[in-house]
């Protein structure tokens, strides 16, 4: 039911209230599952696009494993995906100044929110840099902002554009991870 407010009608106008009668629940019962409004959302997120979690939890046990390139683009996969779903249900947030800043808070509450993506994504390239994976110059925020923006303008193209879905996020995460390492990743003798 959250889903589906947030999707057609926007966070903004998602209440506890609304969700709760159209699951069929008390707004109470609704309060004994979810602190608040935003763990609400971040569980409609986290159900409907499990990818992008899972992604993160996973990227910092492939240090130095597999190809850099290969790991970074399983995770732009995951976030192109993402933020094309995410996309309508968060932009409501952005109309009411209230609104926006209770759900900062309660982001910031939850250890949550748009910058850890790009936190796991730096932390993994400065990680590959320290195994001599990734050259010493490399800017592991620039990495991490560079590959998330092109996901989140994807994201804000289409549903401005009213383009359909991309018709292959695996190539294009291909090509976005492919231009964002070709100045950082060390070659390897045998890559090629």
């Amino acid at each position: 039911a959250a889903a589906e407010i947030m999707r057609t009608d926007g966070i903004a106008r998602a209440t506890t209230k609304e969700i709760a009668q159209r699951a069929g629940f008390s707004e109470a019962t609704l309060y004994k599952h979810f602190v608040d409004k935003t763990a609400i959302f971040g569980a409609v997120l986290e159900e409907r696009l499990p990818e992008l979690g899972a992604a993160l939890r996973h990227l910092a046990g492939r240090v130095g494993e597999g190809s850099v390139e290969q790991n970074l683009e399983e995770v732009v996969h995951a976030a192109l995906l993402f933020y094309d779903e995410g996309f309508p249900m968060a932009v409501g947030l952005f109309f009411e100044r209230r609104l926006l800043e209770s759900h900062r808070a309660g982001v910031l509450r939850h250890g949550s929110g748009p910058r850890q993506v790009n936190v796991v994504i730096s932390q993994y390239v400065r990680a590959e840099r320290e195994h001599g994976r990734v050259r010493p110059d490399a800017d592991p925020e620039a990495v991490a902002a560079v590959l998330m923006g092109a996901c989140f303008q994807h994201a804000f193209h289409r549903h401005f554009y009213g383009e359909q879905p991309l018709a292959d996020p695996a190539d294009t995460a291909r090509s976005l991870v492919k231009v964002a390492t070709d100045g950082i990743v060390v070659r390897q003798p045998d890559d090629g």
